[in-house]
This record gives structure tokens, sequence and C-alpha cells, in this order.
């Protein structure tokens, strides 16, 4: 066999096979795509790991937490496990989901800190950790948690020129008491102004409208981690809690648009 007829079988064998091998290729991935499959792939054997939700939110769970560890956090003996909640942007919205979280679960909540952050914005960002007898309970407690945030964030509107924040919920629960002293099943709301000046028109609007018990009142250097925002949290009669947060929503919209801003929800408003 001459060579030019060897070039000439090779050559046919090669589109052959080339053509049989086009269906099962996959097409290339996307640069996001390839990043995005990474993340899932680093984190798939870690049995710590939870799982991810807005504002930069992220949830742990430590089966068995180490015994220094866990005797500096000061936690309860029956307690092994703990699941964590830390978010870079937000504290509200983490509050009020881990509340449900603690009502759905057989867990309690330890530690909330509520650190100045929101990525170099005005307000907070947050650190809260529930523990549980088991590890079920724990991280159960977490995907929660993380669940709410979608609900929990549409009341949140932000901007450039600051954000706005409010929260609202029928029956408090232990981890809004371990953060404020709300009142254990009464209704409670939280309303957060940034920069610190719409935070107090909103605080005074709200205190106006109904006649509602303020539980506690921060403003840049008391008790809000020197954010640039003021916080009010207030409890009453249901009915009234609602709509003296309504009326602190819609004037501190007016103030942010007056400014020449538009700001939007998070996700889907509910209260």
């Amino acid at each position: 066999m001459d060579n030019q007829m060897v070039e000439r079988i090779l050559e046919e064998v090669k589109k052959r096979l080339s053509t049989q091998g086009a269906a099962e290729v996959q097409p290339p991935l996307k640069k996001e795509e390839v990043k995005k499959e990474a993340v899932v792939m680093s984190v798939s054997g870690l049995t710590e790991f939870v799982g991810t939700a807005i504002g930069d939110t992220v949830g742990l769970v430590i089966a068995n937490v180490d015994r220094g560890l866990h005797e500096k956090m000061g936690l309860d003996k029956k307690y092994r496990s703990i699941g964590i909640i830390g978010a870079r942007t937000g504290a509200g919205p983490q509050l009020m989901a881990v509340d449900e979280a603690v009502k759905a679960t057989n867990s309690e909540v330890v530690t909330v800190e509520l650190p100045r952050d929101t990525k170099g914005g005005a307000g907070h960002g947050s650190l809260i950790i529930v523990a549980a007898e088991d590890v079920s309970d724990a991280r159960r407690a977490v995907e929660v948690a993380l669940k709410e945030l979608d609900r929990t964030f549409g009341d949140v509107y932000g901007c450039d020129a600051g954000h706005l924040e409010f929260q609202y919920t029928a029956r408090a629960s232990y981890c809004l008491n371990k953060a404020f002293g709300a009142p254990l099943g009464k209704a409670f709301g939280i309303i957060v102004g940034a920069p610190a000046a719409i935070g107090v028109l909103m605080a005074d609007t709200a205190l106006k409208t109904a006649s509602v018990d303020v539980v506690t009142y921060g403003s840049p250097t008391h008790g809000n981690s020197y954010t640039n925002e003021v916080v009010l949290t207030i409890t009453g009669d249901s009915g009234a809690v609602r709509q003296a947060i309504i009326s602190a929503r819609e004037v501190g919209l007016k103030v942010m648009r007056a400014m020449g801003q538009n700001p939007v929800s998070s996700t889907k408003p509910y209260i």
C-alpha cells in the first residue's frame, strides 16, 4: 500500500471519529458557569456548609463544637451542636428569619452580634448562633432561616443615598427577645433609617401615628456600632404596630425620593 493510500485511509478514519464524538461532546462552559461549578464542587464535601442567601448570608453548622471553643463561647453543656448565620448586609432580615427558625425547631438562640458592615455602607452585618442538642435541629434552624430571608428582605429598600428597613411579626420569639428584649408572644416591629437623620424622622412619625410602646432606640453612637442609622423597635397591639411601620415607611420613602433617589425593595414587600 503506497503512502498516499495510507494517508487517505487515516483521514477518513479521523473524519468518522470526529462525527461520531460530536454528539457526545458538551459545549464549553461559559466563564461564569465554570466559576459557579467550582464553588459548588469546593463545598460539596463540606458537611458544615448549609447554604447561602440574599445579603451575602451564609449558613453553617458544627455538629460537635470543640471543647475549648464551647467553653469560651459560654454554651450550655447540654448543647453540642450549633448553627451559624452570618451576613455582610442586613441585621433585621436575619434576626426575623432566625426568630421564625427557632419557632419551628428545637433550638435556642445563644448569640446575636451586629457588627458595623454592609460592605462599606451605612448599616450592620450580623452574626447569629443557635444551639441544639441534636445537629439535625441546628441544621434545620439554619435551613429555615435561609429560606425566610427572601421574605424578610421584602421591606428593605436601598439606593446610593442610604437604606430603609422595616420588619414586622405578630408574635415575637426568642431571637428578637435576645437581640432587643422584645416581649415574647407580642407584636413587634423594627424601623431603620440610614442616613440616621431619616431614621429620626421615621421614629417620630411612627410613634405619633399609633399607640405603640418603644422597646429600643438606637443611634450611631448609642447601640448601633457607630453605623449611620437610627433603629427604633416597637411593640403593642398587632394592628397598631403594623400601622406605625407603614406610616414610617411612607415618610422615609418620600425623603429618599426628595434626595433624588428611588429606593426599591430587595425582593417583594410583605408588610
